[in-house]
């Protein structure tokens, strides 16, 4: 008998609970593709408003998967391998996002790099460059709440990687650039690509900081997320179909990540 059987049947209330739970999962999709608009779903999907918040959407999430690798993999691998004061901490503080309301993501972005924020006024004091309203502010946006789906996942392909290899490796004279580039990136990889999957979604999807931070202007930081919001008062069918493809690349990115984020 495997050992993956369960060894007794689930107690009915058991069964119950799990059924109404997916329930709960369930019905807002049901709804969503009962009322969704499928004689008019291409002409929804290509207006000019859907595309260019679909473009920027792109631009956003694809800048912010640029970041997100530069300072996501170093902050991995220091908390996977280095030994730092306040390890716990810190890695506290990378989840973080992943639990904090994204309004109030927002509101710290606000009050950090805003016009009147300590790091805002200095950039725009000696540098004269003013973040809100622009499109790095919703690529900040969406690299501040996705950097810990990157980090996470590669922090814990790093910790189970075979460290022996890369020790033999220095031993015998290879330089830390031709171990990290040749042992451990190989290693690691797979989780990268799920990391930055699970990222990038995440980043396609963002609304509470982008809009509390970025603002919501058309071309500039109104993303496909502030586009739904909107069209939910003046087009319901339109953000019926627009919130249909975010759940579609959400599901797939799950999908084909599962093996290296989610249990099996």
């Amino acid at each position: 008998m495997s050992s993956n059987a369960p060894i007794t049947s689930p107690p009915r209330i058991v069964t119950i609970g799990a059924i109404i739970a997916l329930a709960l999962l369930l019905l807002p999709l049901v709804g969503l593709l009962e009322r969704a608009p499928w004689g008019r779903m291409w002409t929804l999907l290509t207006s000019p408003s859907a595309l260019t918040a679909l473009r920027l959407s792109l631009i956003v999430s694809g800048a912010a998967l640029v970041l997100v690798t530069l300072f996501g993999f170093p902050l991995a691998w220091l908390l996977a391998r280095g030994d730092i004061r306040g390890q716990r901490l810190v890695r506290a503080l990378v989840l973080l996002p992943m639990v904090l309301p994204p309004v109030v993501g927002g509101t710290a972005l606000l009050f950090a790099l805003g016009r009147r924020g300590f790091v805002g006024a200095a950039l725009d004091r000696w540098f004269g460059i003013t973040l809100l309203g622009t499109t790095a502010a919703a690529v900040l946006a969406a690299t501040f709440v996705a950097l810990p789906f990157f980090v996470t996942t590669v922090e814990a392909a790093l910790r189970e990687a075979d460290a022996d290899i890369e020790e033999a490796a220095s031993t015998l004279g290879a330089s830390p650039a031709f171990i990290m580039r040749h042992i451990t990136l190989p290693q690691v990889k797979g989780s990268m690509v799920a990391g930055l999957a699970l990222a990038w979604a995440r980043a396609l999807g963002e609304f509470g900081a982008t809009i509390t931070f970025a603002g919501n202007r058309a071309g500039t930081t109104r993303t496909l997320p502030l586009e739904i919001f909107l069209a939910l008062e003046s087009d319901p069918d339109a953000a019926i179909a627009l919130s249909l493809v975010l759940i579609a690349v959400s599901l797939g990115v799950l999908l084909i990540t599962r093996n290296r984020w989610l249990p099996r």
